[in-house]
């Protein structure tokens, strides 16, 4: 089939996340980036268009510029990847999905609750799919411990382990001039939250994505190491899930020697599974008084669910780039469908969408309010 026409907002030639969604969109080869606004300025956008080997002339300065003009172009843009700090979300979102065309948008929603209703009433008044880019969801063994939980492998689900600890803001890396830092810890741009929007939002949706239960209360305690920083940089949650399963979140980004460790630990009342993203083609499962057994990525045990997103033998890893790239082919299978006919519905499947979104703000609501009450107990 012919490839999708993508666009990209945000994710000009220095920034890290941009990168990774062209590289992502390419694997299974069902996209084609036709046409950006790629940075903040119309200067920098050309200049990151014309590295890329863009069309000058679909090489806009503003993404309202890029949206008017592509939707009004007999060949323009079928869908959009939104790449920006997450302030900027939900205003190029809209200005895409008014006009009918598909969303693919970094996490989190947006930075405040007011961007994020709108978003949802966006979302609700187009005809046009919004995929929000929880790539953990899309890790081979993610899926297989998904499939495991809902067979009921591990029977009534009790405790919910996640963690998700790095250690890039050791430093002041806001004050030295890296730009990721920068705008992380700007509530302006990244919102109410630090560490927990830009991590603790992953884990908390990698622990409901793969146990299918819903958190319904949390006390947390947030709290800033950095130097004159406003956002917290490590947080710790305990959390209440409906069917009486509890959990504890941990997530830091001042945490010496972690590099990037997204750790999952499900226990019920017939075993536990164990993940860890920076070893992802495992996941370790030990049945209740037998030994932990070891299943490997596209190896026996593997289930179908989890081999239908591998694309190469065990003993080659697979990880995140694979994993951004299961959930842009979802999102092209899901664009294709829409566009012969079926309902958004019926076609978004396992793809994190408008609700895991939400999901992410009130839980970052919710975390704030806590924290702020002494971690008191608080209503997601």
């Amino acid at each position: 089939m012919s490839r999708i026409r993508l666009g990209m907002v945000g994710g000009g030639s220095d920034a890290f996340i941009g990168a990774v969604h062209r590289i992502a969109s390419r694997i299974d080869d069902h996209y084609e980036l036709v046409a950006g606004a790629l940075s903040s300025t119309p200067e920098r956008s050309k200049e990151s268009g014309a590295a890329l080997g863009l069309d000058p002339a679909r090489t806009y300065g503003s993404f309202d510029e890029m949206a008017e003009a592509e939707a009004a172009r007999d060949d323009g843009i079928e869908a959009v990847s939104i790449v920006t700090p997450n302030h900027m979300h939900y205003p190029a979102a809209q200005a895409f999905l008014s006009r009918g065309i598909h969303v693919i948008c970094d996490k989190p929603l947006t930075a405040t609750d007011d961007h994020a209703d709108a978003m949802a009433k966006a979302v609700a008044d187009s005809d046009a799919l919004f995929v929000l880019t929880h790539n953990y969801t899309g890790y081979p063994m993610i899926r297989q411990a998904r499939d495991m939980v809902a067979a009921g492998t591990l029977g009534q689900i009790r405790i919910v382990q996640m963690e998700y600890p790095q250690d890039w803001m050791m430093g002041s890396p806001e004050r030295d001039g890296v730009k990721q830092a920068e705008w992380r810890t700007d509530p302006e741009r990244s919102g109410a939250g630090g560490a927990i929007g830009d991590i603790g939002t992953h884990a908390f949706n990698l622990g409901g994505f793969v146990t299918g239960l819903t958190a319904t209360e949390l006390a947390a305690d947030l709290h800033s190491f950095g130097k004159g920083r406003v956002l917290d940089d490590n947080a710790h949650i305990m959390l209440r899930f409906d069917g009486g399963a509890r959990g504890m979140l941990w997530c830091s980004q001042v945490a010496a020697g972690c590099e990037n460790g997204l750790r999952l630990r499900i226990y019920g009342e017939k075993g536990g599974l164990e993940w860890g993203q920076e070893d992802p083609n495992y996941l370790w499962f030990t049945p209740q008084g037998e030994s932990t057994r070891r299943i490997t990525r596209n190896g026996p045990g593997a289930s179908e669910a989890s081999t239908s997103v591998s694309r190469i033998p065990p003993g080659h890893p697979e990880g995140y780039l694979e994993g951004f790239a299961n959930i842009y082919t979802e999102a092209a299978a899901a664009i294709r469908a829409v566009q012969g006919g079926e309902s958004r519905d019926a076609v978004m499947g396992k793809l994190p969408g408008i609700r895991a979104g939400l999901e992410g703000m009130a839980f970052i609501r919710a975390c704030v309010a806590s924290s702020k009450g002494n971690a008191t107990w608080t209503k997601i």
